[in-house]
C-alpha cells in the first residue's frame, strides 16, 4: 500500500515539475505573476460564418436514366451489370403486376426489395464511381415515387 502512494506522490511531483518547466520555457520573457500588470482582454469580433460551398445538384434520375448510367459505368463488371439488370427488370415486372392487379398490400415487400437493390448498387459503385453513387443516393426517393405511383409508372414502360 505504501509503495502505491509513494508512486502516486512521485508522479504528482514529476508532473508538477514538468508543468512548471513548461511555463518557464514557453514564456521566458513574461513577467512573473507577482508583478502587477494590467490585463487586457480582447473583445471577440463578430462571428463570420464560412461561405457556403456551392454544390451542383443533379436532377434525380428516372428508371431509364439509371439503367443507362449503370450500363455505362466502369465501376462494376459485366456479370454484375447483368445480374443487376435482371434484378431491376424483375422488380419493375412486379410493380407492373401490382399496378395492373390493384393490390396495395405488396407495396411494403416491394419497398424492402427496392431498398435492398439500391443499397447493393451503391455498395458496388461507391468506390469506382462516386458521382454516380451520389446521384443514385439522391434519386432514391424520386425513383421510388415513380415506381410506386401507377400514373408515373406508365412512363417506365
Amino acid at each position: 500500500m505504501k509503495s502505491a502512494s509513494i508512486n502516486v506522490g512521485i508522479l504528482c511531483i514529476a508532473l508538477g515539475t514538468a508543468l512548471a518547466w513548461a511555463e518557464v520555457t514557453q514564456y521566458p520573457d513574461a513577467a512573473p505573476e507577482s508583478a502587477s500588470a494590467a490585463v487586457i482582454l480582447e473583445q471577440p469580433g463578430p462571428v463570420v460564418a464560412p461561405a457556403p460551398v456551392a454544390r451542383i445538384l443533379e436532377p434525380p434520375l428516372d428508371v431509364a436514366a439509371l439503367k443507362t448510367r449503370l450500363r455505362e459505368t466502369r465501376a462494376i463488371g459485366a456479370f454484375a451489370k447483368l445480374a443487376l439488370s435482371n434484378q431491376m427488370d424483375d422488380l419493375v415486372q412486379e410493380f407492373r403486376s401490382l399496378h395492373l392487379g390493384g393490390q396495395s398490400n405488396n407495396v411494403t415487400k416491394l419497398r424492402q426489395r427496392y431498398d435492398l437493390l439500391v443499397l447493393k448498387v451503391l455498395a458496388l459503385i461507391q468506390d469506382g464511381d462516386p458521382p454516380l453513387a451520389r446521384t443514385i443516393a439522391g434519386s432514391r426517393e424520386a425513383i421510388w415515387t415513380i415506381l410506386a405511383d401507377p400514373e408515373q409508372f406508365k412512363s417506365v414502360g
